[in-house]
């Protein structure tokens, strides 16, 4: 095999794409089509809820464009980090909307369901024998932040979708995955170099971003050979550039020469960029270096629920003194509730520093103020009762020059309070080191589909 074709639709599934986009990447008769489902980008919520953060509706409908094409070709579908976070629940989700799309299409495949989920004894288990390593810049965890954590989940790497693959797979659907693992892990069985197909899987994951105009839902196509790849987006609108593929091979990356992942790393320091034609960028030099197998865990905790109130000012003897009429706003809070220590109070201000709080270097005066008010505590109940005294408490607050009587604060909403629910924080970001790459993945091949509307 000279060469091995992968296609991805969309930078994370249920962001979209255009159909037409499908077509042509259809037309260069791709050996596989790769979505990446999942980020922490969202932050710990949608991990320890169980929820995806993509919508069910928008999720489907990219799944029924990209099944509809790839079953009837016999083109493989590898989905990674399902349902946004990859535990079980996610994986379940993404499963069930899989399984309906193929009853209501009268598709009949293969199909392989990766758990990555992990049991928190074992994780303690190995946190007290010394084989969890904090990352860069993470503090080390206790066992209490090991057993306290809602849900746990690992990235796993090529291993387990290459023997999804070998037992007979038409689409995988994994747990939480190391990015590039749902374009790599075909051509890696194959034989092609690990590191031309992790760096090109790497650039894929996020598909049509690292085009001009970049865009997330729109289509790019990778073709990789045994000793570089080329990679394009299917849109003529949109084009590849030297530029935009190295910028993109950083994304994310505090080393721009060495991308850690299970088993090893990606050494760019001799990869080179080159234009191929006005569309295309041809890619060279990336080598995998083998390294300890290690497994990223990623694990939250509940931390509370939140009420959340937004708010403006445009009073500029307000907006002079805010920071001091937050601080009795605080206070006030504090001398009411006598819980000093039992809730979070926070106060975002947008015009000020609501983006970069204390490490804002810009320091103007704004003619208007945006104010996010946000407590959490240990129930809504009480997020609520908090909230509701410190939005009163701000909006007819006194302060040296206040003309008015009335209240200080414009609210865009009634009501003014919000429920945000559960409040989830990360508890562990940490690596199991000497892990076997697959055992902690469990491989189950089941058969799906059948004629329309049948159960």
């Amino acid at each position: 095999m000279e060469e091995i074709r992968l296609l991805a639709p969309t930078a994370i599934l249920g962001y979209g794409f255009p159909a037409d986009s499908l077509q042509r990447g259809m037309a260069e008769k791709p050996h596989l089509i790769g979505v990446d489902a999942g980020s922490t980008d969202p932050g710990p919520y949608y991990l320890g809820s169980g929820k995806s953060f993509t919508d069910r509706v928008a999720v489907k409908r990219d799944l029924l464009l990209i099944l509809q094409v790839a079953v009837p070709a016999g083109i493989p579908v590898v989905i990674g980090s399902a349902g946004g976070s990859g535990g079980n629940m996610h994986l379940d989700w993404t499963v069930a909307i899989v399984e309906e799309v193929a009853r209501e299409l009268g598709l009949v495949f293969t199909m392989a369901r990766i758990e990555a989920e992990f049991n928190r004894d074992y994780v303690a288990k190995e946190l007290r024998e010394g084989n969890i390593l904090p990352l860069p810049g993470v503090p080390p965890i206790t066992e209490d932040d090991v057993l306290s954590s809602a849900r746990i989940v690992g990235q796993m790497g090529l291993e387990p979708v290459m023997l999804a693959l070998e037992r007979g797979a038409q689409v995988v659907v994994a747990g939480r995955a190391y990015d590039p693992v749902c374009f790599a892990a075909l051509p890696v069985w194959k034989g092609f170099d690990p590191g031309l197909a992790l760096h090109l899987g790497k650039i894929l994951e996020c598909a049509a971003i690292a085009a001009v105009p970049g865009s997330g839902r729109d289509c790019m196509l990778g073709v990789l050979r045994k000793d570089h790849f080329l990679v394009r987006p299917t849109n003529p609108d949109r084009a590849c550039t030297p530029v935009s593929v190295a910028a993109h091979s950083l994304y994310e990356k505090s080393d721009p020469f060495h991308l850690h992942g299970p088993g090893g790393s990606l050494d760019l320091t001799a990869t080179a960029y080159s234009r191929h034609d006005d569309r295309t960028v041809l890619v060279t030099g990336t080598r995998f270096v083998h390294a300890p197998y290690t497994i990223k865990l990623e694990g939250v905790r509940r931390a509370g629920y939140r009420s959340v109130s937004v708010a403006g000012t445009r009073d500029p003897v307000m907006i002079g003194l805010i920071e001091e009429i937050l601080d009795g706003v605080k206070n006030s809070v504090a001398d009411n509730f006598g819980r000093k220590g039992d809730y979070f109070l926070n106060f975002h201000l947008y015009g000020k520093n609501g983006v970069m709080g204390e490490k804002e270097p810009l320091q103007r005066t704004a003619h208007e103020l945006g104010i996010v008010m946000e407590v959490v505590a240990g129930s809504q109940e009480e997020a609520n009762a908090l909230l509701s005294f410190a939005r009163s408490t701000l909006l007819h607050f006194g302060y040296p020059g206040r003309l008015s009587t009335a209240g200080n604060l414009a609210f865009p909403y009634s009501p003014s309070d919000f429920e945000a629910g559960e409040v989830f924080e990360f508890s562990i970001y940490h690596l199991l080191n000497g892990a076997d790459a697959l055992t902690h993945f469990p491989v189950e091949i089941r058969q799906v589909g059948g004629e329309p509307g049948s159960g």
